[in-house]
């Protein structure tokens, strides 16, 4: 191998996620029109936003069982939003939907009907807040350690120049209903790279012992002298964790090559043809996005072109044998990634 392939070891990564997981309680409520649906299905059945307008509303409650890195699994519960539903959700169905959540995605529409009369427009805000307030009541008796985000949805709606301060508004609006809830807000659209980013940080609250996956991260980030190395979920694309060596600038660069893979592999889907992985290089880097173990793929970043390609795939091969040896052994934490 290159000189510059020391440091090849096998890597005990991911042992954090040994722990065995019987499921976990995600709530998605919001009212009917909100786009949780149309979310859903284009993070977890790899459905394009323009065939989207495709789906039907959501009548009562839908459950689904979601498989995310491997064994992982998310009881994602999709709350139809009709008023009839929502007025029972907070009455004779609320211990049975609000107990034992874990993780709550509100979903608010960022602008309503431009046509509608104002008073409308306020009374249907108002009732939006209404709501969500009722909804942090119960899951504060039922679920009170449960994470809470906020998505304020559609804001492609929006004039860009326009975007921040409606943003801001819900955000504000929404902390005030609930003072006593700690909330993570985030403004997202179908149509763009916020939705990844949104369901990226929702992901990462239900992954076991994140510290520790980052700690090892880490490790082969320095390792394989890499400026970055970024690890993704096979089939949502979701970023699971990174380590980063070098100080990177854009804010939103995992969540812009999700969405660029996940468009990338529904193309070739069209073509009868499988994606496996691709390579960007240029004078300044060299990008490498493979297949990492069963149900993860990893990106690896490098600026330094004394670093040969070949040294970087014998740290990547060394974890993957390792990796590959434990499981065979029986460690619990195999079948997750």
């Amino acid at each position: 191998l290159p000189s510059r392939a020391r440091g090849v070891c096998p890597v005990l990564l991911f042992a954090a996620m040994a722990q065995p997981n019987q499921g976990a309680k995600v709530l998605l409520m919001g009212r009917a029109g909100a786009g949780k649906t149309s979310m859903k299905s284009i993070i977890f059945a790899n459905y394009h936003a323009r065939d989207t307008n495709r789906l039907h509303q959501t009548n009562q409650i839908e459950h689904n069982s979601l498989r995310f890195l491997g064994n992982l699994r998310l009881n994602l519960w999709d709350c139809g939003g009709q008023d009839m539903f929502m007025e029972n959700y907070f009455e004779s169905q609320r211990e049975t939907i609000f107990q034992n959540a874990e993780v709550l995605i509100y979903v608010v529409v960022a602008v309503r009907d431009k046509q509608a009369p104002s008073d409308l427009v306020a009374k249907e805000n108002a009732k939006d807040l209404n709501y969500f307030a009722h909804a942090m009541e119960s899951l504060k008796q039922f679920s009170p350690s449960a994470t809470v985000f906020c998505l304020i949805h559609k804001l492609d709606l929006v004039h860009e120049s326009k975007r921040e301060e409606v943003y801001r508004n819900y955000e504000r609006d929404l902390i005030n209903a609930a003072p006593d809830m700690k909330l993570v807000c985030f403004g997202t659209s179908i149509w763009d790279d916020t939705l990844f980013k949104a369901w990226s940080k929702i992901v990462y609250t239900l992954i076991p012992d994140i510290g520790t996956l980052e700690k090892q991260l880490a490790h082969i980030c320095q390792v394989c002298e890499a400026d970055e190395v970024v690890l993704f979920e096979k089939n949502t694309f979701l970023l699971i964790s990174h380590s980063a060596r070098k100080s990177m600038q854009d804010a939103y660069r995992f969540e812009k090559i999700s969405n660029i893979v996940k468009q990338f592999k529904l193309s070739c889907v069209k073509v009868k043809t499988s994606f496996r992985s691709f390579q960007v290089k240029n004078a300044l880097f060299s990008a490498t996005i493979e297949p990492f173990l069963q149900h993860s793929f990893v990106m690896v970043v490098v600026s330094d072109p004394q670093i040969h390609g070949a040294a970087t795939s014998a740290n990547l091969w060394a974890a993957r044998a390792h990796f590959a040896e434990l499981t065979k052994a029986g460690a619990p934490f195999g079948a997750h990634l």
